[in-house]
């Protein structure tokens, strides 16, 4: 029986809408991580880490999410392992933002001047002493407007973890509106959530880039 689009339903949104948070959340926690360490073989000395890193990130980065989270989902299923969507959806993105966020920091890493390496190397630093010491607290600064900027991707992309029945924002708009028929009310409320979950973050991201090229600018100046 078909129904109005009501405010019921707006707090049922509003209730995904923490499902959305949540996914977003281990997409960027475990993403993060696992980026960390793929950055690190990025820029390793080895050649074969470099190109093993390199292959990872250009394989994911070369295919759609969409079929990474159907490989993740069924794929495990065909070995035996019955996993709940939340579980396939958390993999699949943990697996598709490390491979971003390698490529973040990969860039900030290898935009610090070269005299910046020479001069640690010459007190004596190890490889990973000049990354923490002197390399990465540099390439963090420049890094975090891209990081951020990122973040909004994520969350706007989660929306695809509907096809695996998770019940995100997107997928409990699709299930209200097969009870309402109203797909402008129940998806316009829709995207205003995601409007108000990215917008702040996309503002930031352009408010922190703004910051740097100040920062910038008054170095030079020095």
């Amino acid at each position: 029986m078909l129904r109005d689009f009501s405010p019921v339903d707006v707090i049922a949104l509003l209730e995904a809408m923490r499902w959305t948070l949540l996914l977003s959340l281990l997409a960027f926690v475990g993403g993060g991580l696992a980026g960390m360490g793929i950055t690190l073989l990025r820029v390793s000395r080895s050649a074969m880490l470099r190109r093993v890193a390199q292959g990872y990130i250009l394989f994911v980065q070369g295919t759609p999410l969409l079929m990474q989270m159907f490989l993740v989902y069924f794929g495990l299923a065909l070995c035996g392992l019955d996993i709940p969507p939340v579980l396939a959806a958390g993999v699949a993105f943990t697996l598709y933002a490390s491979a971003f966020f390698a490529e973040i920091w990969r860039g900030a890493i290898e935009s610090i001047p070269r005299q910046q390496w020479e001069a640690s190397a010459a007190l004596a630093l190890t490889r990973l002493e000049q990354l923490r010491y002197v390399v990465v607290p540099q390439a963090i600064r420049i890094s975090v407007p891209p990081t951020v900027g990122f973040a909004a991707q994520v969350i706007k992309n989660t929306s695809l973890a509907a096809l695996l029945g998770f019940a995100d924002l997107t997928r409990v708009g699709q299930l209200i509106n097969n009870v309402t028929l109203q797909p402008f009310p129940v998806f316009g409320t829709v995207a205003a959530l995601y409007f108000v979950i990215c917008f702040p973050l996309s503002l930031l991201s352009k408010r922190l880039e703004g910051r740097l090229h100040v920062g910038r600018a008054r170095l030079a100046r020095q």
